[in-house]
């Protein structure tokens, strides 16, 4: 058993007692050796208190096959669930192999000098124990065109008949137009992900063209290249990462929902929030045929992803409180004045440092849920979403994306990682109170106190769940990224 097989094993057996999978938490029990649990095959494992998001995981000492911690998930499922189990089960070897090659290949990719996003593709996602995980992609695949493997690759390009465009589609802008490639009369050119290619090839009407290309890097998202200096390109994959539900290709409606909550946004921003320019795009009405155009600002731009990463953090100085002051400061404000929490995790967040100054940055907000009375109370004009998930006036619903995104991903994971325990509990808990203090006695200051600050528990999210063990009918999950049910300590409370 190789060490990351026992690391991987671990982390899925956590994350299954977390979410409470065919009841796997009821079999944790205290005895006079201590806390355990008992797997299928027969075996005891130790469990310690966990620091974040659980009561308790698998001890450090303890090594654990993957066999016989999917065994044990074999045994607790619902054969209803035999169809996601199946596909979890495969999800952890692709994982498996996605962290294996990795290892193998990291020495070298540092000594190459990667870059921000590479080195955010270096640490694991907090939460989610297979996010590895690229379903349907071989090893070459994986080195082609994963970010933790810094690797360059030429984009494809197809050209798609301009009837099939959505209105308000963009033509692409002239630094990403390849020289030797021309569409015909009543064509539009279209960037296609070397993977996407056999998709693309399906769609009746659409060419695939050969010729020159545009050399790109895959960042921390995949699906979304470095095109050139400031200038990411976000393009559809047909491939699923955290969760077999969890699709990256690229609905028709999300790009305009995105364009228009970074509106919403930039008339709500903090001055030193910075909403990345996502307004040029087009969609062809097919989940393949999408591209977006992401402008970036001047300045050193910084993953909060990659503060995760070895080194990266230290590297920066001691940048971590004015990181939290800005985005606390700003995710309550956008809460209790607006009724606005947003899906802007680690991923999605980074630093921008320009000269002695530090902004947030802040990108892909098609995942934001928004109250409309709250909107209209405060003068604001309502977004009209054509994805109607985004907009809800529950405050409680509001809450559970501030404090599993905000709170947990975007806060905690970093700050916990980067400071021993006390000292971390202490500054998140004194920056956020610091943010909800100056608000007094607000309604909506006083719920998002009661549901951090003076919690018994904090809410968490069953992602495997209902990214890939249930089906949505199972569920019940009408969004697989908003499907709570889980809750762990409340690591803000002073002990």
């Amino acid at each position: 058993m190789s060490g990351r097989e026992a690391y991987l094993a671990a982390r899925v057996l956590d994350a299954l007692v977390r979410e409470d999978y065919g009841g796997l938490a009821s079999r944790v029990a205290r005895t006079r050796d201590g806390v355990g649990l008992t797997l299928a095959d027969g075996r005891w494992v130790r469990l310690v208190p966990g620091v974040l998001f659980q009561d308790f995981v698998v001890a450090p000492d303890e090594r654990l096959g993957l066999e016989q911690v999917l065994e044990t998930l074999a045994e607790a499922a619902d054969p209803a669930d035999a169809e996601g189990v199946a596909a979890f089960f495969e999800e952890c070897l692709a994982a498996l192999t996605a962290l294996e090659l990795h290892d193998a290949r990291a020495e070298e990719v540092l000594r190459a000098g990667p870059s921000y996003e590479t080195l955010a593709a270096f640490a694991d996602h907090p939460v989610y124990p297979t996010s590895r995980a690229r379903a349907g992609l071989s090893e070459d695949d994986l080195l082609a065109y994963a970010p933790e493997f810094g690797p360059s690759f030429d984009l494809r390009w197809a050209a798609v008949p301009r009837r099939m465009l959505r209105p308000g589609a963009a033509d692409l802008p002239a630094a990403l137009l390849p020289e030797g490639i021309t569409a015909g009369a009543g064509e539009a050119l279209f960037p296609v992900h070397p993977l996407t290619v056999n998709e693309v090839r399906k769609i009746d009407g659409v060419r695939m063209l050969d010729g020159e290309a545009v050399t790109v890097r895959p960042t921390l998202s995949m699906r979304t290249v470095e095109a050139g200096p400031r200038l990411h390109l976000k393009l559809p994959l047909p491939v699923s990462t955290l969760g077999v539900r969890n699709r990256r290709s690229i609905k028709p409606g999300t790009l305009d929902d995105g364009a228009r909550a970074e509106l919403l946004l930039r008339e709500l921003a903090d001055p030193d929030v910075v909403l990345a320019d996502e307004q040029t795009y087009a969609h062809a009405g097919h989940e393949y045929l999408a591209w977006m155009v992401r402008r970036l600002p001047e300045g050193t731009i910084v993953p909060v992803a990659a503060l995760n990463a070895p080194g990266v953090l230290a590297g920066l100085g001691d940048v971590l409180p004015a990181y939290l002051r800005l985005l606390l400061r700003w995710n309550v404000r956008l809460f209790v004045r607006y009724g606005v929490a947003l899906e802007a995790h680690q991923q999605n967040l980074a630093l921008l440092v320009q000269g002695d100054r530090l902004r947030l940055l802040v990108k892909d907000n098609d995942g934001l849920l928004a109250s409309p009375a709250r909107l209209a109370a405060a003068g604001i004009a309502v977004p009209d979403f054509a994805d109607e998930r985004m907009l809800t006036d529950d405050p409680h619903a509001l809450a559970d994306v501030f404090v599993t995104i905000t709170l947990h991903l975007a806060a905690a994971a970093v700050t916990f990682a980067a400071v021993p325990h006390d000292a971390a509990a202490t500054l998140l808990r004194d920056t956020l109170a610091e943010a909800l203090d100056a608000y007094g006695d607000d309604p909506m200051a006083r719920l998002l106190r009661a549901r951090t600050l003076d919690a018994a528990r904090l809410t968490g999210k069953s992602m495997i769940t209902a990214g890939t063990l249930m089906s949505k009918e199972r569920s019940g999950a009408r969004d697989v990224n908003k499907f709570y049910g889980t809750s762990g300590p409340n690591y803000l409370r002073r002990t």
